[in-house]
């Protein structure tokens, strides 16, 4: 299914019910009064949070959602039944806004998380509400309200505990599935990744965390070029950001300048996403012999401090299982100290 993370919706609350205007024909009965019934409750629309969804790529074929209209009241003072509500699933992580004004209304992080986007019109009353000692057949009634009517911009952002980003053939997506149970497109040529994926890491005893792949970034990403730009948002959520490099291309400091392009391209697009942590990944190191991969682990040990430095391979399933068990422990201490 192609990943969509962002679409225009349109949706309506239901209309109130009409009350009536009704009086009692009843046999052996002279003067019957009144017995106008009121109508039902138009139904709300909600916004639901699923974790079993993530993209919006349901949308892209139905944009329109109409809750039901209330019933009209019935004779007899029978209320009309109220309109059943309406529960639009969306993916964790969904940002709602107004369509036309640009105003963030809320978000949905949370299974089963419900979010109130248009409310029902109010019922009607029939004309049994307005008897009284001086209007004892009265025969006015009034209409159900209309229900709340607007457009609905929703943007997803994935909730991942970490991310990766890198350059495009780095080894992300071989990553991922060496970690995850999570099966993303391995090729070898740039851009094997076209969409955002999620991967959920099975620590063992229960615990687990969920980590990002989005597309390699080139520089340039930040005003358009590749395809990295259009999910850098993807990353906003991520506490760690896990930056992978093909070992092969470090000569000297020639990944000191692929790092800074790909950094210069975070801050360009958030500052806050530049600022997060970041572990660094040498990957592939299966194609080094002994002696080359020790030389290049030498220099860049003395570039970058080695408790933010990890050497892999997904192939050969190297430094895999440190690697997870560093970053759940880094989650965890960053959620308990929230």
């Amino acid at each position: 299914m192609k990943f969509v993370d962002e679409v225009e919706i349109e949706v309506k609350a239901g209309k109130g019910g009409n009350g009536i205007a009704s009086f009692r024909r009843e046999k052996y009965i002279e003067f019957g009064g009144p017995d106008g019934g009121d109508g039902g409750d138009g139904g709300n629309v909600f916004l639901k949070g699923s974790r079993g969804i993530n993209t919006l790529a349901d949308f892209r074929t139905k944009k329109k959602f109409d809750a039901q209209n209330g019933e009209n009241g019935m004779s007899r003072n029978k209320t009309g039944k109220n309109g059943r509500d309406l529960d639009i699933l969306v993916p964790l992580g969904t940002i709602v806004r107004n369509a036309e004004s640009g105003v963030k209304i809320s978000e949905l992080i949370k299974d089963e998380q419900r979010l109130l986007v248009a409310k029902g019109g109010k019922h009607g009353f029939g004309n049994l509400r307005f008897k009284s000692s001086t209007n004892r057949a009265p025969r006015k009634f009034t209409k159900g309200d209309y229900g709340d009517e607007l457009s609905l911009k929703l943007e997803l952002r994935l909730l991942a505990d970490a991310g990766f980003l890198g350059k495009p053939n780095a080894g992300k997506s071989s990553l991922m599935r060496a970690m995850t149970k999570a099966k993303p497109k391995v090729a070898n040529y740039p851009f094997t990744t076209l969409n955002p994926s999620l991967g959920v890491v099975d620590i063992g005893y229960g615990e687990s965390f969920v980590i990002a792949d989005i597309p390699g970034l080139i520089e340039g990403a930040a005003e358009g070029v590749g395809l990295g730009t259009q999910f850098l948002k993807h990353l906003s959520r991520s506490n760690i950001l896990l930056h992978v490099i093909d070992i092969e291309s470090f000569i000297d400091n020639v990944n000191i300048n692929d790092l800074t392009s790909i950094n210069r391209e975070l801050q360009k697009f958030d500052d806050k996403l530049a600022n997060k942590k970041q572990y660094l990944i040498f990957n592939k190191i299966d194609l080094l012999d002994n002696e080359k991969f020790e030389k290049k682990k030498e220099i860049i040990l003395e570039q970058y401090k080695e408790k933010d430095v990890f050497f892999t391979s997904a192939v050969g399933n190297i430094g895999i299982e440190d690697l997870k068990k560093k970053l759940f422990y880094e989650i965890k201490n960053h959620n308990d100290k929230l």
